[in-house]
């Protein structure tokens, strides 16, 4: 025997193999584990709708925040500043300042800007709004991934359904109590806003009703912690949640957790001006339309920072902050389908998908031992090892293994053997021709070796494309093809030629060396 790098490499490959897969498959404590799928574990599966006319009506709103501050900073005279689900209109005091306005107004993507006289209406082009629709549903599967992400779940599946449908898959969610968790996680808003209290017409609020209200610009929101409180605030927010940078759970000074807010530098100037100006008056911070606090403004505040108290847990308030974090959801989301996957399920998943696996596994070996002799033993020595090693790289990587993944193992077995099979006839093919054991050995790995590579390429390249286009179950099973594919290369060509080249001389010694290869006489 001699040793030589092709048989070192195949060496450390099969040790890599076992070291990184065996703790996975006996799910010990040490070495990172394959992670099951929804449908291998049970879990919760949701189809989910977007509601994107909602994220017009947001737009605008904050347009009309934009235009209000605006005034305020540039000391413009506006009244009359009213908007509804398409437009913001308003009247410039002053026709001096007009050209300003309009150069504002000029600056806002895709609105386009009319006059009657002083009164200017700012609107969206239809492109404009299919764009903003657009986005609403590709900011909800990123809001609700980073959510999903933060909240401890493994390998979650969001992905775009259709033109307006958002599919989730959470593996593993096996309470009502934490599938109600998640749930609310997926499902809340996080829109925060810092509105002004009308403080002239707040005593009278419970006396009021919206549409009294929406007379004086306002609305009427109730307390978060007792319903019966209300508040009159104004209807246009002095900033909201896209300003907003960061958001930890903290503790007040009695021990009880709040959160804690950080604004980006356009939001930390809105708010140091706002406060700057309305000392002794109240700023209501409400959240997903709930009035968490309303504390009285003592002095101007600087650097952009807030807190939001309520009577949370500790669980409650860091959910609420990973929601903050995430960013408010653009355009409100609503439950179209909705059903979980037992464990018992998963368990027959397996069951059926290891007697498939273990079933073709078997066979592959009988054949190639019957039919190629001493050349198919060292056949499955590499597909044992191309399966340590597709194991391995899963668990290293953190995969999850989905029902179609096994699949895409099963099939890996198949094509892992293949390219033995096709050097083992090239070599069969020249002994016939009288050449020697070890001409025939290395002549038939080069002419096997385009063929091989062509046919392997080409099937990764389809995996790849599988891969990126393709969601959820596609996914899992282009993952483990794509892993098989490498591995087999690997183990196939390299780590064979490197077991003939150490047993060459052996195998030129023996009687009848064409009985290794399983040609008869």
């Amino acid at each position: 025997m001699k040793l030589n790098y092709r048989i070192v490499i195949f060496a450390l490959a099969i040790v890599f193999g076992i070291v990184f897969s065996v703790p996975s498959l006996l799910q010990t404590e040490n070495g990172k584990k394959i992670t099951l799928g929804l449908d291998l574990q049970g879990g919760l599966h949701m189809l989910l709708g977007v509601k994107t006319e909602e994220a017009i009506k947001s737009r605008i709103k904050s347009i009309a925040a934009s235009v209000k501050h605006f005034a305020d900073r540039e000391d413009i005279l506006i009244e009359n500043l009213t908007f509804d689900d398409e437009s913001v209109s308003f009247e410039v005091l002053d026709s001096d300042d007009m050209p300003s306005v309009e150069e504002f107004a000029k600056k806002i993507e895709g609105a386009t800007i009319s006059k009657n006289g002083n009164v200017v209406t700012i609107s969206f082009t239809p492109e404009e709004k299919k764009k903003i629709e657009q986005h609403a549903i590709e900011q909800a599967i990123e809001t609700i991934r980073n959510r999903l992400d933060q909240f401890g779940l493994s390998e979650p599946i969001v992905a775009k359904q259709g033109k307006e449908k958002i599919l989730v898959e959470l593996a593993g969610i096996k309470t009502p109590q934490e599938e109600q968790r998640a749930r609310e996680l997926i499902s809340r808003a996080a829109k925060l806003e810092l509105m002004a209290v009308d403080e002239d017409r707040n005593a009278r609020v419970y006396n009021m009703s919206d549409a009294d209200a929406a007379e004086y610009g306002d609305i009427i929101l109730p307390d978060a912690k007792n319903s019966q409180i209300k508040y009159l605030v104004k209807e246009i927010p002095i900033l909201d949640g896209s300003m907003l940078t960061n958001a930890n759970v903290g503790f007040d000074q009695n021990n009880r957790p709040v959160i804690n807010f950080k604004l980006n530098a356009e939001g930390a100037d809105i708010f140091g001006d706002f406060t700057g100006k309305n000392v002794g008056k109240r700023l209501a911070i409400v959240l997903d339309g709930k009035v968490f606090s309303a504390p009285n403004i003592n002095e101007r505040i600087g650097g952009g920072a807030g807190q939001i108290s309520g009577n949370y847990t500790v669980l409650e308030a860091k959910d609420l902050a990973i929601a903050l974090r995430s960013g408010a959801l653009l355009a409100p989301i609503y439950m179209m389908e909705k059903r979980s996957v037992g464990p018992s399920l998963g368990a027959d998943s397996i069951k059926a998908s290891l007697v498939a696996l273990i079933g073709g596994f078997v066979l592959v070996i009988i054949f190639m031992v019957v039919y190629y002799r001493m050349a198919g033993v060292i056949a499955n020595i590499a597909l044992i090892a191309n399966l340590f090693i597709l194991l391995a790289v899963m668990s290293l990587f953190g995969a999850t293994l989905t029902l179609p993944g096994m699949a895409g193992i099963v099939l890996t077995v198949g094509m892992a053997v293949d390219a033995n099979v096709i050097i083992n006839e090239r070599i069969r093919e020249l002994l016939r021709e009288g050449k020697s054991a070890k001409k025939a050995i290395e002549e038939g790995y080069s002419n096997a070796m385009s063929a091989i590579l062509d046919a392997n390429i080409t099937t990764l390249i389809a995996a790849v494309v599988l891969y990126v286009y393709g969601t959820g179950a596609i996914k899992g099973f282009a993952i483990t093809m794509s892993i098989g594919i490498l591995a087999s290369m690997l183990t196939a060509i390299l780590g064979t030629h490197g077991i003939y080249q150490m047993l060459e001389d052996r195998i030129a010694k023996s009687r009848n060396y064409r009985y290794w290869f399983g040609i008869k006489g």
